[in-house]
């Protein structure tokens, strides 16, 4: 039995791992694609669906997304608990038009992947130099209020890979951003991943996993004395949360997915786009229905 489970461990990770690379080598085109017509914005939402009908297709993970319109309520930060690698899966589920990452700059010399994310206006951080982190975080924020764009933080710093409802403490950097921008920050609360996949039992299973988004925190008149309260209240919110989501199920899946209001309507500005890419999503979001 050990022996089965590890094989359909294993064989999984590299079906994964191949999805990934050729989802990360269809953004590349996409993104120089949508550069030519003038919706470069579009290529991390547009590359984040392929990514996940492809996965969930093929691997059984489906996501049961609730609140979902809220993640229209742009310009703000997007925060959530950071588990595992199926977190990209997650960003692909949830990232709405227009929002980006922020990456340590080792990725952005990885073939494909790092390709994307340099193509597509993914902002890296030097960690090892604050300075440069601070202006390519300036630079962010400048983009947000303008175009009023998403950006997408994972305030853990690191992934917890944890198998009981829990977060570890929150680095404060997303919450000094979008007290200096005036904008809102958004919460994301993922169920426990673990039961799903968890390299440390060679578990790989298919399943649902449940995100529920939490309403919008503003922080116009928040001072910058007061964010470490702030994050502190935050954090405390979405664990509250997180212990009602609980763990992911194995095996059976909810009947209904919510669908997102901004994946089936466009603003005029967006409607004259007409790229394969975006033909592409449609047929993999119509595979996935049926």
């Amino acid at each position: 039995m050990g022996f089965l489970k590890a094989v359909k461990f294993y064989s999984k990770t590299f079906l994964a791992a191949t999805v990934l690379g050729g989802c990360a080598l269809y953004g590349v085109l996409a993104s120089i694609a949508l550069t030519l017509v003038g919706k470069r914005h579009l290529a991390q939402w547009t590359t984040a669906r392929v990514f996940y009908y492809t996965f969930s297709s093929l691997l059984g993970i489906k996501i049961k997304l609730i609140n979902g319109e809220r993640l229209n309520n742009l310009p703000a930060i997007l925060i959530s608990n950071h588990q595992s690698v199926l977190d990209i899966l997650i960003l692909g589920r949830v990232f709405p038009k227009g929002c980006v990452v922020t990456s340590k700059k080792s990725l952005k010399y990885t073939p494909f992947l790092g390709w994307f994310m340099s193509l597509s206006g993914t902002f890296f951080l030097d960690r090892s130099n604050r300075e440069k982190s601070v202006r390519t975080l300036n630079k962010a924020l400048d983009n947000l209020r303008e175009k009023k764009r998403g950006l997408y933080i994972f305030p853990e710093g690191t992934r917890s890979y944890c198998k009981t409802p829990e977060l570890l403490p929150f680095k404060k950097g997303a919450f000094h951003l979008a007290q200096q921008a005036g904008i809102p920050v958004i919460p994301l609360v993922v169920s426990v991943t673990s039961p799903l996949l968890d390299s440390s039992t060679k578990t790989f299973e298919s399943g649902e996993i449940v995100i529920k988004v939490l309403e919008p925190l503003p922080t116009k008149d928040l001072k910058k004395e007061d964010i470490g309260a702030f994050s502190s209240k935050v954090r405390e919110l979405m664990l509250e949360e997180l212990k009602t989501v609980g763990l992911s199920t194995v095996g059976g899946t909810s009947e209904e997915y919510e669908t997102f209001p901004n994946d089936i309507e466009e603003s005029s500005e967006e409607q004259g786009a007409n790229v394969e890419s975006t033909s592409l999503l449609s047929k993999s979001s119509e595979s996935q229905r049926t």
